[in-house]
């Protein structure tokens, strides 16, 4: 039985901001019908609102009505030059740092692609909390799904051909 994957995507937060690179990979995606040659049921979720509320709960909500194998959450990542994959997210509360890893073994998955590295800083806007929300979830709820974030530099006439490559291998070797 093929394996169900949740994609999503972020809508735009800026007011300078056409779109958002999550967004634009997600659409090259499907424009060039690479998704529809991954051997998995995949859902998109795309323009996720920018929110630290609204965000959590569209993702936790769409995973929970479709129960996947795996939560794939894109965001971008305007200063960054590669696709970097997110060892993990954290959390402050009462002056205690919670921190949770994904179960991906994210070091395996970027020696096989050219244009995509290891991150260990998910930042400390919505990607981070999202990231941390989904697999809080997961953990809390003992779910047989796992969650990787992927930060997304901003696409370009130069670089989209090779970032689309690198996410084609990611979502083939996560299947």
């Amino acid at each position: 039985m093929p394996k169900q994957l949740l994609l999503t995507s972020f809508d735009i937060w800026e007011p300078h901001h056409v779109s958002n690179a999550s967004d634009d990979l997600l659409a090259a995606m499907e424009q060039q019908r690479l998704l529809a040659c991954i051997e998995a049921k995949i859902k998109l979720l795309r323009k996720v609102p920018v929110d630290f509320v609204l965000a959590p709960q569209q993702v936790i909500a769409e995973s929970d009505a479709l129960k996947p194998d795996l939560i794939l959450c894109c965001g971008m990542a305007e200063s960054r030059t590669l696709l970097t994959l997110e060892s993990n997210a954290k959390h402050q509360l009462d002056h205690q740092l919670d921190i949770l890893w994904t179960t991906i073994d994210i070091e395996r998955l970027v020696g096989k692609m050219l244009f995509t590295k290891v991150s260990h800083d998910a930042g400390a806007f919505v990607c981070n909390h999202l990231y941390y929300s989904v697999l809080k979830h997961i953990e809390s709820h003992r779910l047989c799904c796992q969650c990787l974030f992927v930060h997304v530099p901003v696409l370009t006439k130069t670089n989209l051909s090779l970032i689309l490559k690198d996410f084609y291998t990611l979502l083939q070797m996560l299947v």
